[in-house]
């Protein structure tokens, strides 16, 4: 079980030696900006790296919505991230699920994921897996409760879609953590990353506010099991100070 952190996008492989961590996770750009990743100055030493290496797209992504001043930025994000992504050998990237808006279908919002899909296929497909997230909040989201997660991968689980499973957004969308791997394996077949964060709010609250793992609202055994269920490599998203206890706890909890 490999374990590790989402870090500081500078220095990625000083920031993992600095938690003990065997997975980094980072931003290639601003999280904020669509703009286009320039060249990762540390780009030769990532891809020699034997630590496994993840890419979170920018915040603004939101391939499900019906507004094209939002989705067509998107997919063009998207694709040049996935670029950017593959050029420093990382194994995945992250993308949310997004939402539509109130009054507007979410069987529209599914269908953008498709076609985005269907379109880079055309293209030659991705050159490297795309792992959508699950969200915490949002009524028109497309992978905050889990039955329409079922209907988004109906759309898009042929063309190899792989997903990240995060604890925090469950927790906050009002799905138990017990059992949930199963649940999630039963709709996407597969959990390809773990994003394993405690909350700041209790049970169903909508709000995306992570914790480490000791000081949140989730039991850090609860949060174990999950880890130990998924088989899958993981990345705590914690607050920084407290992010080689988090990974030092995860390796203790399942005896590594």
């Amino acid at each position: 079980m490999r374990i590790g952190a989402h870090v500081r996008d500078d220095d990625p492989l000083a920031a993992a030696r600095e938690r003990g961590a065997e997975v980094v996770q980072f931003f290639l750009a601003d999280p904020q900006s669509w703009k286009k990743p320039p060249e990762h100055p540390h780009a030769e030493a990532l891809r020699a790296t034997d630590l496994d290496v993840f890419v979170h797209s920018p915040y603004p992504v939101n391939i499900a919505s019906m507004n094209n001043r939002i989705r067509i930025p998107s997919r063009k994000t998207v694709t040049q991230h996935a670029e950017g992504a593959a050029a420093i050998g990382a194994k995945g990237l992250i993308v949310h699920g997004g939402h539509v808006t109130k009054g507007e279908d979410p069987a529209a919002g599914i269908e953008n994921w498709r076609k985005f899909f269907e379109r880079q296929v055309k293209e030659g497909g991705f050159p490297l897996p795309i792992l959508i997230e699950n969200t915490a909040g949002g009524d028109n989201a497309m992978a905050r409760r889990f039955d329409m997660l079922a209907r988004l991968w109906d759309a898009v689980g042929e063309f190899d879609a792989g997903f990240c499973l995060d604890t925090c957004h469950a927790f906050a969308a009002g799905e138990d953590l017990a059992g949930i791997v199963d649940r999630v394996k039963a709709i996407t077949g597969r959990i390809d990353l773990v994003h394993l964060n405690n909350s700041r709010d209790e049970f169903g609250s909508s709000r995306d506010r992570h914790a480490n793992i000791g000081t949140g609202t989730i039991e850090p055994e609860v949060l174990a099991a999950v880890v130990a269920a998924a088989g899958a490599p993981v990345v705590v998203e914690t607050p920084s100070d407290g992010q080689a206890e988090d990974i030092a706890f995860l390796r203790q909890a399942l005896g590594g």
